[in-house]
């Protein structure tokens, strides 16, 4: 993708009421050797494990044979053929919409029965050119695909979901037919128009709160309320350790320099070594806010500062625990995964200075060596939340 373009993608999602486990499955995949990106939602038939089954079957088979490239009429006829058949209304039914997404921003949509896909060009609806396909197999004859392919521009918006969006609220004095396609966009665009720049987590879950609120906070259904929103990457560069060569200390610190977004140092040496390289004001932390790790510190020009190999690992438990129940509190790691989080373009310089200190036996494995810690905490940025990720040892 250029580097204008970044692709947020977030699917928020609620249960229907007492159940365990969700009927509606989201999957999310860059294939980084295509610069491509995917994401497919399925609604299965009902509620629960055998509505998560019919979901899960369909979204795994969606993503797997769009990778592929295979054409959309061969995907719907795989899917719908190799689902197994429901016992009491004898059909085979699991809907999807499978998006698209090549680096130059073209983008392609195919949809099977769930609720229209919108395009937002800003605040406003844009109409991508939709076109239904008409399935001619025995088994599936007069089925209708709807699909459309756009070239996307920055701050464009892709808009999916389930039933359990239109159809909240309904039965209710307030929304007896339910909440609905029309209101439920209107709902968003009002959203957009008052916070042009929300992110796709944020307006999904607003989407999925408001669902919620239409049935009483007891929803009838699995509510999913996925949002695509291409726009400007934020960037976050991260250093961690010290150079291996001391006569490198000016190139890193020349680097951090000159880098436009946010920046992190975690070690105190390497702290130490870009105070003295730039002439920057540098006072250890004092506040301790979190037991398990030195506070962090302070220094001009830098967004955070924290202990290295301590902070470094733990921030690969939270990123490896991390869902969205997950409460990230105010110690060093947490901040560190905050700003993970909040970026997409994410550039990490590791020194390979050894530090003795840090080999002691007594101390986890996994923080022992800060190259192991490192190359896990970008395999977690990149395949469980798509980050744009540049690693680097110095």
């Amino acid at each position: 993708m250029d580097e204008k373009f970044h692709i947020d993608i977030d699917c928020q999602q609620v249960f229907h009421h007492g159940e365990m486990i969700c009927g509606d499955v989201f999957l999310s995949k860059r294939i980084k050797e295509e610069n491509r990106t995917i994401a497919v939602l399925s609604d299965g038939m009902g509620s629960g494990v055998k509505a998560n089954v019919l979901a899960t079957l369909t979204a795994s088979m969606a993503m797997n044979f769009t990778a592929e490239h295979k054409d959309v009429k061969t995907i719907a006829e795989i899917i719908m053929n190799t689902l197994p058949v429901c016992s009491v209304r004898k059909v085979s039914y699991s809907t999807f919409t499978i998006i698209d997404i090549e680096y130059d921003g073209r983008t392609r949509i195919i949809e099977f029965d769930n609720p229209l896909c919108v395009v937002m060009r800003g605040a406003e609806v844009f109409d991508p050119g939709w076109r239904t396909i008409l399935l001619d197999s025995e088994e599936n004859q007069g089925k209708e695909l709807r699909t459309c392919e756009f070239t996307a521009r920055k701050e464009d918006r892709i808009l999916f979901w389930s039933d359990g969006i239109m159809q909240s609220g309904m039965g209710s004095r307030e929304l007896p037919f339910g909440w609905g396609h029309e209101s439920a966009l209107k709902y968003v665009t009002n959203i957009v128009k008052s916070t042009p720049y929300i992110s796709a987590r944020n307006l999904g879950m607003q989407l999925v709160k408001k669902a919620a609120r239409n049935d009483h906070d007891e929803l009838k259904d699995d509510t999913s309320a996925g949002v695509i929103y291409y726009r400007e990457p934020r960037k976050l560069l991260i250093c961690t350790g010290p150079p291996f060569e001391k006569d490198k200390d000016a190139e890193l610190a020349m680097r951090v320099y000159h880098f436009k977004g946010k920046k992190i140092i975690s070690g105190g040496t390497t702290a130490e070594i870009l105070a003295r390289e730039l002439n920057l004001k540098f006072a250890a932390g004092m506040k301790i806010t979190d037991p398990e790790l030195p506070p962090a510190s302070y220094m001009e020009e830098i967004n955070l500062v924290t202990e290295g190999i301590l902070t470094i690992g733990k921030v690969a438990r939270i990123l490896e625990d991390y869902n969205s129940d997950y409460d990230l509190g105010e110690g060093p790691a947490d901040q560190i995964v905050h700003y993970l989080l909040q970026s997409d373009k994410i550039s990490i310089i590791s020194g390979t200075r050894i530090n003795f200190a840090h080999q002691d036996p007594s101390l986890p494995i996994e923080l022992e060596i800060r190259r192991t810690v490192v190359k896990k905490i970008v395999s977690l940025l990149e395949e469980k939340f798509l980050k744009d990720v540049s690693l680097t040892f110095i």
